[in-house]
């Protein structure tokens, strides 16, 4: 069902969903920063884990928006094959956005430590360590994250693209609105 534009829900979750993916991928350099055993090392993994929950509860959130209301509907500037480059892009974010928690998850779990969220409350592993396991997934969880960077930069690209060169709505609809409080609505 498509629409006209993001709702400001849609758009605040897509500006926290950014800046999570971002901070979290910041967090991972504790490993280079910090040295093994020193309790900032394990604070910034304990808070990765945490904004990674976190993460999880947004990208659920939005991929239900997404479903419930649908897309935007493209401008009629766009090609054909930019809108196929579009949805695929899209696509592709979600299935990263979704993946790389879930990947996160049960690394954690793999490598023996139960889930928590800020200290609020604690998931235990539902199985037994394994460290082959844990460090195959910890790969591809790297590997995902590093795509998903790539893939965020090509889409602000497109989207600045659209913006400067084509000089089309792309951009503004996914930026908040500031509109004037009035008291009376206009008609």
């Amino acid at each position: 069902m498509p629409t006209v534009g993001y709702s400001s829900t849609q758009k605040s979750l897509h500006w926290a969903l950014f800046a999570l993916v971002v901070g979290m991928y910041l967090l991972t350099f504790g490993d280079d920063l910090f040295q093994r055993g020193d309790p900032d090392r394990a604070l910034a993994w304990r808070l990765h884990i945490s904004f990674g929950l976190l993460l999880t509860a947004l990208v659920l959130w939005r991929v239900a928006l997404r479903l419930a209301r649908g897309a935007p509907t493209l401008p009629d500037s766009m090609t054909g094959f930019e809108r196929a480059v579009a949805k695929l892009g899209h696509l592709a974010l979600y299935v990263l956005l979704v993946a790389i928690p879930a990947l996160g998850i049960l690394l954690t779990w793999f490598r023996g430590d139960a889930l928590t969220f800020f200290g609020f409350f604690t998931i235990p592993a539902p199985f037994a360590p394994d460290r082959g396991i844990a460090g195959s997934i910890r790969e591809v969880h790297g590997l995902c994250a590093n795509a998903i960077l790539i893939l965020a930069g090509g889409h602000a690209l497109a989207a600045l693209w659209h913006h400067f060169v084509k000089k089309d709505d792309v951009l503004k609809r996914i930026l908040p609105r500031r509109e004037p409080v009035t008291c009376f609505e206009r008609r």
